[in-house]
């Protein structure tokens, strides 16, 4: 997987489970892997404005979930690995009177303050319009990535990432971005003369650029797609992750799809990429951690997302 997927130690990983799923991120020098890398990816997704936990009259999840918990789980693993990386896969905007009030201001100074590596962007980041959108973008200490929307003739023209390439603990971690379609979805007052781009061709390209150009040992996609869908055509993080070549990770939003832990399907090289996504309104965060053998050769620890409905 980007190289390979290390799975020849399924027995190891499996004996491991237990205690990953029970115990907080331990750096893998700590476990006498010395020569080892390891990377933690913490990812949030359709987040909506919910720094709260739910209402106690809600039916499912009275008291549950809520921003505040997922800052201070992130704030807890900061303490023992403080260069992680955290992203959103979008849809930040809109679900609570926050928004109504305020727009994305609030939220975008909330996951600065949090320390978000990057977000991309979701349908409803188009709500109170792209001039809206760009002012709010004053307020956000981390960049939004986007590959297939053209916002060259909007007043989101060079505010938008098109990819973005981390750095973190020697490794290098190239991130791209894609939306879902707009047309049917988003009022085309609100999303104006921005141009869809096809998901698939756009992921081709940038995962070859990130790949070859840049060097990356671990290329991500921050998708806002959807998981899956019935029509077997329609694009989706679970299409895209088996028609893509050098993606390793696909970090999903827009279906509010709960996962107890991430999915590995494969790609078009016969290698495994990485699906996840965790639900939404601060419900659920995923959690990935990698441990990279060399450059490009590496494998996922079994941990299973983190489930804010049970604390």
């Amino acid at each position: 997987m980007g190289g390979s997927m290390k799975l020849t130690r399924r027995g190891f990983l499996k004996t491991a489970s237990l205690a990953a799923a029970t115990t907080a991120f331990v750096p893998s020098v700590a476990l006498g892997r010395g020569k080892e890398r390891t990377l933690l990816i913490l990812h949030t997704n359709d987040l909506h404005c919910h720094f709260e936990a739910q209402p106690e009259n809600h039916p499912v999840n009275a008291g549950k979930g809520g921003l505040h918990r997922i800052s201070a789980y992130v704030k807890a693993l900061r303490k023992t690995c403080p260069d992680l990386l955290l992203f959103d896969s979008g849809d930040f905007s809109q679900g609570t009177p926050y928004f109504n009030f305020f727009g994305a201001e609030v939220i975008l100074k909330l996951m600065s303050e949090m320390g978000y590596s990057a977000s991309t962007v979701g349908n409803h980041e188009f709500d109170n319009g792209l001039q809206q959108l760009s002012l709010a973008l004053h307020h956000a200490r981390f960049p939004l990535i986007n590959s297939n929307y053209d916002f060259s003739e909007t007043p989101l023209s060079g505010k938008i990432d098109r990819h973005r390439v981390f750095e973190q603990n020697g490794l290098r971690v190239g991130v791209y971005g894609l939306g879902v379609e707009l047309d049917g979805l988003v009022d085309p007052a609100k999303s104006g003369a921005t141009r869809y781009l096809d998901p698939l061709e756009t992921a081709w390209e940038e995962e070859a650029y990130l790949r070859r150009e840049e060097k990356c040992d671990l290329i991500v996609c921050l998708s806002h797609l959807g998981y899956s869908y019935s029509e077997p055509d329609r694009i989706s993080d679970v299409l895209l992750a088996s028609r893509t070549h050098f993606t390793d990770v696909i970090l999903g939003g827009h279906t509010h799809t709960f996962l107890k832990q991430p999915q590995q399907f494969r790609n078009k090289r016969k290698k495994e990429v990485v699906v996840n996504q965790a639900g939404w309104a601060a419900l659920q965060m995923g959690r990935l951690e990698f441990v990279f053998e060399q450059r490009q050769t590496f494998f996922l620890m079994p941990h299973p997302n983190h489930d804010f409905t049970r604390s």
